[in-house]
């Protein structure tokens, strides 16, 4: 029997180990393929970076040289001092950083409180209210412009940062519905019996949401608070539509005006430097910086917060 059966074992256990190699080899393939595409992803998004940063570092010669495609035979700063003194960057990376800051201050500290009031609380009308929220999403800004220039020549606002800010913090902001929303999903999310268990200890809803519901959602303040930093440090809607002074302008609008005046002449910067690609690169560098920083800081935390939130639901 012993004799019989072993020939039976061993193509058995010849069988078993090439499924064993198949699966393996399958496995193996899979993630080639995976990392190929990764692979493939990164370069798509990091090229635009790869390719400013390169660029801004060329001299003038070697932007008309076709042998030079990527790395700078001799790398020069020169681009990126022109740009600096043409931008008058940290004068404008002041007003950027003020004004983003405070706007997103705003909208994080007003959205929390309009957030838990759609998540947390019943009052009639508050489904109509929430579908007219959702409905201000899908609402260009470019059909409300006349009527909100209007509203800030009334108001006195023209050529003052007040509508940058000030609307952030009366609940209305850059893409401030959208923000809502991820409050709101965050909201809804945590256990009721927490409110329940304060007001039997006589807590408020207003005392509730500050010593308690605000504290927990940290995640949620923290991904609404760097989207709201940089959409309003990038937005050049509302800027364009009420800064009109060049003393007054953002840094994007800096470098808007920068690129418009390159695209309309090619005359001589000082009359002494030719503005060429390479100073645009270094300024769009320039511009781009500040927040690219914040994100290498925040990075780790952001991503935390984005799975915590429910954002990706």
């Amino acid at each position: 029997m012993n004799a019989t059966a072993g020939p039976k074992d061993s193509g058995g256990a010849r069988a078993r180990v090439s499924s064993r190699h198949w699966r393996c080899a399958v496995r193996t393939g899979v993630n080639i393929l995976r990392w190929v595409v990764l692979i493939e992803f990164i370069y798509v998004f990091l090229f635009p970076l790869i390719f400013m940063v390169a660029t801004s570092l060329k001299t003038v010669g070697e932007l008309n040289n076709p042998t030079v495609h990527w790395v700078s035979r001799s790398p020069s700063l020169q681009s990126y001092e022109i740009a600096y003194t043409v931008l008058k960057y940290m004068e404008a990376m002041g007003i950027s950083a003020a004004t983003s800051v405070l706007a997103a201050i705003g909208q994080t500290l007003v959205g929390a409180m309009i957030a838990y009031g759609f998540a947390r609380m019943r009052f009639p009308g508050r489904d109509f209210l929430f579908g007219v929220l959702l409905f201000s999403i899908v609402i260009p800004l470019q059909t409300v412009m006349i009527p909100q220039f209007i509203l800030f020549t009334k108001l006195k606002w023209m050529n003052t940062y007040l509508p940058l800010v000030l609307p952030a913090w009366l609940g209305f902001g850059v893409r401030g519905g959208i923000l809502l929303i991820v409050f709101r999903q965050f909201f809804r999310g945590l256990p009721f019996e927490l409110e329940d268990a304060a007001y039997v200890d006589g807590a408020g809803p207003l005392r509730t949401f500050g010593q308690i519901m605000l504290p927990l959602a940290k995640p949620g303040i923290l991904v609404v608070f760097l989207f709201s930093l940089v959409w309003n440090w990038n937005d050049l809607f509302v800027p364009s539509m009420v800064l009109r002074k060049p003393e007054l302008l953002t840094l994007p609008q800096r470098m808007l005006a920068f690129v418009e005046w390159f695209l309309a002449t090619e005359q001589g910067l000082f009359g002494v430097y030719e503005l060429q690609e390479n100073i645009l690169m270094a300024g769009v560098t320039l511009t781009v910086i500040p927040m690219l920083v914040v994100y290498i800081f925040a990075q780790r935390y952001f991503t935390q917060s984005v799975d915590r939130t429910g954002l990706v639901e």
